[in-house]
């Protein structure tokens, strides 16, 4: 539908453009410009609608002649990923030398260089030729990217995004071709938000491929270790494997901000009173170290399955089986902290929400205090309106005898007050002897 429309405007401005030609008139360009507008602003409406695959199906569907000047028409922004779909026959002939770059996404590449991981450049497609990497790191990068990075090295690079459907058991396997695939979450601790991010791993020829959406201090540490340390790695599994225990030492580091959140927030539940307003702000406190404490149990249990599954592959060597073993102590240590955690956030939400309690039932028992102060001063007010009252006191002058009857209902209040802080204060006297005795 999207080709046929393509056509017919194509159709339609050359047709008009030769008609134009055959006639000479005075005015003969300045019709042909508001033709070529008319058409050419359809064809270039039309082309920001249609998804980048289509419109490369479209050019390559085309004469040359209607591909370049449909390329011509392109939008700028959108030409960069249009060359990733199309072939490089047909990228010569429409768009001549210029080649598509890794414009939005970020590809680290690194090889060994005397011990120390070497970072190469990589903005475009010629700067994979002739390179050895031994990690390779893909960061938003689009689907043409994949796959083109992929068809370089010989295997097909899946969206990290959508390798979260997969069940757990098939998250981590080895295919025929002897490529090892993991899947794996990896913390992300911010200020504002924590959550996990899925992180893709292809382990091939020699070649660590790394995929995620978004940027990972985990990532930022493994890159700098390598770099300034010679000897830290010396092959892909190294890596890998270093990879997951700096995650274990960034979720070690979450779990002592926790630890100091819980601190301040204990400091706060432990005090003598607690307003609503305040008992509100520890909540949503809890409530957050509570998630934070959540995807951190999680994400290293996820770690534990994937390096237990790089153990039982049988193809690591001794030094990195060690270091897996390391790793997997470390993580049962900070399993035995969270879990001490979960218990400390029950405490604590159970101290908040009984001084909730505490105040409400401390305004119900002042309303009751009140009821029962006023409830005889209602019955003689009851009866002070009755008209037997105003017999009663009919020789009296009204002033005296509505004076004393009121004087008369404060005293028998400020009676019914004492007496009711009297009984509460000897309740308590009571209870506390009873302990003292025990």
């Amino acid at each position: 539908m999207s080709l046929e429309k393509i056509q017919e405007l194509l159709h339609k401005h050359k047709l008009v453009e030769g008609m134009v030609h055959s006639q000479h008139t005075p005015r003969q360009e300045i019709v042909e410009t508001l033709v070529h507008r008319q058409h050419l602003a359809e064809i270039e409406s039309l082309l920001k609608k249609l998804p980048v695959v289509e419109i490369a199906a479209i050019l390559e569907a085309l004469t040359i002649d209607d591909a370049k000047l449909l390329w011509q028409k392109t939008p700028e922004e959108r030409k960069n990923e249009i060359l990733w779909e199309v072939p490089d026959t047909l990228r010569e002939q429409v768009a001549g030398i210029q080649e598509p770059d890794f414009a939005d996404s970020q590809i680290n590449a690194f090889e060994l260089a005397d011990g120390r991981l070497r970072q190469v450049s990589v903005t475009c497609r010629k700067d994979l030729d002739g390179f050895q990497p031994i990690w390779i790191d893909l960061l938003s990068a689009s689907p043409a990217e994949r796959l083109y990075v992929g068809r370089h090295f010989g295997l097909e690079l899946p969206d990290p995004g959508d390798e979260t459907d997969l069940e757990v058991s098939t998250r981590f396997h080895v295919e025929e071709t002897n490529d090892i695939y993991l899947h794996s979450n990896f913390l992300l601790d911010k200020y504002d938000h924590s959550r996990s991010v899925p992180v893709a791993f292809i382990l091939h020829e020699g070649i660590l491929f790394s995929l995620r959406n978004e940027e990972l201090p985990v990532f930022r540490l493994q890159r700098q270790r390598a770099r300034t340390r010679p000897g830290y790695v010396t092959d892909n599994f190294d890596l890998l494997i270093d990879l997951y225990g700096a995650d274990v030492e960034y979720s070690a580091d979450s779990l002592e901000d926790i630890y100091r959140t819980l601190s301040k927030v204990g400091k706060q539940v432990l005090s003598e009173k607690m307003s609503d307003q305040e008992a509100a702000t520890v909540l949503a406190e809890i409530a957050e170290v509570e998630d934070l404490n959540g995807q951190i149990r999680s994400n290293i249990l996820d770690t534990q399955r994937a390096l237990g599954f790089l153990m039982q592959s049988r193809i690591l060597s001794k030094r990195q089986v060690i270091d897996i073993k390391q790793i997997l102590r470390n993580i049962e240590s900070l399993n035995s902290h969270t879990a001490f955690l979960f218990d400390k956030i029950n405490f604590l939400m159970d101290a908040t929400i009984g001084f909730i309690n505490i105040n409400q039932n401390g305004r119900v028992n002042q309303l009751t205090v009140l009821g029962v102060v006023f409830m005889p001063i209602n019955i003689l007010a009851g009866i002070g309106g009755m008209s037997e009252f105003s017999m009663m006191t009919a020789g009296i002058p009204w002033p005296f005898a509505y004076g004393a009857f009121i004087v008369g209902m404060a005293l028998i209040g400020c009676g019914t007050f004492i007496g009711l802080k009297h009984f509460e204060s000897k309740k308590i006297k009571q209870v506390v002897n009873g302990k003292g005795r025990k």
